[in-house]
């Protein structure tokens, strides 16, 4: 039973995850008015802590740039699915974290309250689960994390030893 949980819960949890972050881009991409009041209280805020324009049209964290990175962490979830590309899943994941880490603190630390749309706090809900969704997809696939991260090192270390060589393994010197 463990076993199949292993296997299938990364991939329910990638499907359902990308499919929440893509239903919400046609509000973020078309300006709806419940977007439009959410990103507006939260610059009004940060406006009130000397950040104005932090959440416009085009500020850092605008509604378009949240939208673009949900769409990534979308495309790396679901393309991550497929043999080979685990990796991308767990990027995927770890994107998808970061985004509803920001949700979720703007929900319970600013003036934008947990329903700012009045749907009974139905946003908030779904930004909570896809938070625990991410962390619980992380430690699934950690060993993908700490592989992904290792291939970053080499990128930046280019001499970083990816395995130890047949010839440090005997003692032979070069």
């Amino acid at each position: 039973m463990l076993t199949h949980i292993r296997r299938y819960a990364p991939i329910a949890i990638s499907l359902f995850a990308a499919a929440v972050f893509l239903d919400s881009l046609r509000y973020k991409f078309t300006d709806h008015p419940n977007t439009q009041e959410i990103f507006s209280r939260l610059d009004g805020w940060a406006a009130s802590i000397g950040a104005a324009g932090l959440f416009a049209h085009t500020g850092l964290f605008s509604q378009y740039v949240i939208g673009s990175a949900e769409l990534v962490a979308s495309a790396l979830l679901l393309v991550g699915l497929f043999p080979g590309l685990v990796r991308l899943n767990a990027l995927g994941a770890a994107i998808g974290l970061a985004v509803m880490t920001g949700a979720v603190s703007f929900h319970l630390f600013t003036p934008l309250g947990i329903d700012p749309n009045n749907d009974g706090g139905g946003l908030f809900a779904a930004a909570v689960t896809i938070w625990v969704s991410s962390i619980v997809l992380l430690f699934l696939r950690r060993a993908e994390i700490a592989a992904l991260l290792g291939d970053i090192a080499r990128a930046f270390v280019p001499n970083a030893p990816a395995t130890q060589t047949r010839s440090s393994l005997t003692g032979a010197r070069a």
